[in-house]
């Protein structure tokens, strides 16, 4: 398994989203936890969650919850780095919303911690900007957060290139990570990926694999995908995470993950490696 860095720490070049094993459509816990395992088997010492994954108001901290529990029945589940987020809330049934409020984040940073069972958060993020709330405030909370040790890195997710710029101002130059959408099919955050690049700052692409599952349909835009593929005998997933790699080092995907053979599939793409003519290929598919 390849390495990246985020801040000071060393990670698998590829982390697992376990979003999918919390909302609507989620596996039971068994297989949920089967999945985390099978990643850390697999290399990942990376898992991405957030407070607000859940069915809804009812279970708020149903993810954070899951990871703390596999992880304690790992043997190499200290090694993994969490990254959790917090400032989407769920007021009431399967609803979201936002608060981005510096005593909101800070609150809900403590529930994180007694979740997730550790003194210090390893990497808090703030999930999303709230348009009530100006963005210095709640990156404020963030700066708190990490000179009282209550987290050791703070990130940011959903956020332009001024506000990445911001925020690393607010937090003394200590902005560890951007997390935000990218994939063949949604490549707007290029810009930040750029201004990440500049910064050393590592980028975590979200629902990463956007527009991969139409690549083997008849005229599908994201062909290339399933051509290259095919030409090394894997899956396309693995493909679009391993051009992913190719493109920055700062990019650590993290795939949404709720099955040990598609988990493990996706871990594989950090030793795959495509051409030039391939990456050119595939940068020119898609939106």
């Amino acid at each position: 398994m390849q390495t990246r860095r985020i801040g000071t720490v060393e990670v698998s070049a590829i982390g697992i989203g376990a979003m999918p094993m919390s909302v609507r459509g989620r596996p039971g816990e068994e297989r949920s936890i089967a999945t985390v395992h099978a990643a850390l088997d697999a290399g990942a010492t990376l898992i991405d969650t957030a407070d607000a994954y859940s069915l809804g108001s009812e279970d708020v901290g149903h993810n954070e919850s899951l990871v703390a529990k596999a992880l304690a029945n790992h043997e190499r589940g200290s090694e993994v780095l969490v990254a959790t987020k917090g400032g989407h809330v769920r007021p009431g049934g399967s609803a979201w919303a936002l608060d981005g409020r510096p005593e909101h984040l800070k609150r809900a940073c403590e529930l994180s911690l007694r979740r997730l069972g550790v003194e210090a958060i390893g990497l808090y993020q703030f999930h999303r900007p709230d348009p009530e709330v100006p963005y210095e405030e709640s990156i404020g909370a963030l700066r708190d957060l990490l000179d009282e040790g209550k987290i050791l890195m703070a990130g940011i997710s959903n956020a332009d290139p001024a506000q990445i710029g911001l925020a690393n101002d607010i937090l003394g130059g200590r902005l560890a990570s951007v997390q935000n959408r990218f994939a063949p099919d949604f490549r707007s955050s290029e810009p930040e990926i750029d201004l990440c690049d500049q910064l050393g700052i590592a980028f975590l692409p979200w629902r990463p694999l956007g527009g991969v599952a139409q690549a083997s349909a008849p005229g599908s835009p994201f062909a290339p995908f399933a051509e290259v593929a095919g030409a090394h005998g894997v899956s396309p997933q693995r493909v679009c995470l391993a051009w992913m790699l190719a493109k920055s080092p700062q990019l650590i995907p993290i795939p949404g993950a709720s099955r040990p053979e598609t988990v493990r599939d996706s871990l594989a793409a950090s030793e795959l490696m495509l051409t030039g003519d391939e990456m050119a290929r595939l940068d020119d598919t898609g939106a």
